[in-house]
């Protein structure tokens, strides 16, 4: 697949929906009314649905928008990521902090990961970026006895310890601090769980609508995003 030039400096990709709940015509008005996605990001779209396994894992470009615009309203310096992948959203974030902000990203995979890497380089905002390879769990433990704390945590890794990563991060938030999880509608099979993906979800939203905790709304973005804000 190739990218074409648009007037803006930007490109046109084929457009890879990934997973989406809604009527494919008002994804598409979404998208168009969403910003404007640069040649990098459309380029790095193109290679993860070209090379990597399980390319629909990558966020869109909505969802890479409004992390960004979080990250803006928010005001938020450290970020913690779980979950990589090719690195659309871990830059999309890097993007909006100041020179010395810091994203600190965690995943397994090497080759994703080493995509991500070449992404963030080239985009001049690889600097502010941190990859640490390993399970998430022991990642978090680790800085946890560093004393890190970070302004917002995005949750978009495996789904079955979607509880734990909430269980873990949140001491590592101040209150104000924003938590973004991604897949919470989960192709709507929160509706039906069947599988124990399905079932871990559906205890998560469950999880961070009764904790006193935070505050939460569950927005149809893509497939599914709570936003949380720790209050206590």
């Amino acid at each position: 697949m190739s990218a074409t030039g648009t007037s803006d400096g930007s490109t046109s990709a084929p457009r890879q929906r990934g997973m989406t709940l809604l009527d494919p015509e008002l994804t598409d008005y979404i998208e168009e009314h969403a910003l404007p996605e640069t040649a990098l990001f459309a380029r790095m779209r193109e290679e993860t649905y070209r090379d990597l396994d399980s390319p629909q894992m990558q966020v869109g470009r909505v969802e890479g928008s409004l992390l960004r615009l979080l990250v803006q309203i928010s005001g938020a310096r450290r970020i913690l990521e779980i979950g990589t992948f090719s690195g659309y959203s871990g830059l999309s974030m890097a993007m909006a902090l100041p020179d010395d902000g810091r994203v600190i990203t965690c995943d397994v995979d090497p080759v994703a990961t080493s995509v991500a890497r070449r992404y963030f380089d080239e985009s001049g905002h690889g600097h502010k970026i941190e990859i640490r390879l390993g399970p998430a769990l022991e990642t978090i433990a680790a800085l946890a006895s560093q004393g890190a704390r970070f302004d917002l945590v995005f949750i978009d890794a495996d789904k079955s310890n979607y509880s734990n990563y909430f269980d873990a991060v949140l001491p590592l938030l101040p209150v104000g601090g924003l938590l973004v999880a991604d897949n919470t509608l989960w192709s709507g099979k929160v509706l039906d769980p069947q599988a124990a993906s399905d079932h871990a979800i559906v205890a998560y939203n469950k999880k961070i609508f009764e904790d006193p905790r935070v505050e939460q709304v569950l927005l149809s973005v893509r497939d599914g995003v709570m936003l949380a804000r720790k209050i206590a």
